[in-house]
Order: structure tokens, then sequence, then C-alpha cells
């Protein structure tokens, strides 16, 4: 019993940062990925702010692609920049 858990103390830390790492660049991914699909509806909603006379809609749609396009940005970055803190540790 007490090798396996010597072998666990040895073996896990080396499996387990690694790991984590990938996990937080899939977490960046998807959420860089989710900034960009957001560009277009943004852009669209910007355009058609600018032209309609009724700009209700429109300022909804821009709020809320822009929100996301943020969101996304923001946590994509940190996802990227805490993997590379934890494959540096």
């Amino acid at each position: 019993m007490r090798l396996v858990k010597k072998f666990f103390e040895i073996v896990m830390p080396g499996v387990i940062k690694p790991l984590h790492a990938l996990w937080n660049e899939i977490i960046g991914f998807l959420f860089l990925a989710i900034a960009v699909f957001m560009i277009r509806p943004t852009w669209k909603a910007y355009q058609k702010l600018q032209t309609d006379a009724d700009p209700g809609e429109a300022i909804v749609g821009l709020v809320g692609g822009a929100g996301l396009l943020i969101v996304g940005l923001i946590f994509g970055i940190h996802g990227f920049w805490k993997a590379r803190r934890i494959s540096k540790s």
C-alpha cells in the first residue's frame, strides 16, 4: 500500500499539471471562438443602428453582441494566460 501511495505522489502531479494546462487552453479556445463568431452580428447591428430610424432592436443587438465579444476575448485570453502560467511552474 505504501508503494501505491508513493507512486501516486510521484506520478500524479506530472499527469495532472499538463491536463490542467490543456483544459485551460481548450476553454480559452472556445471563448475566443465565441468572440470571433460575435464579430459579424455586432457589426451588422452597428450598421443597422446607423441606417435605421427606430434604433431599439439595433441597440439591443449591438450591446448584446459587443458584450459577448468582450467577454469571449477576456476569458479566452485569460485561459491561455493561465495555461502558460501552469506550464511554467
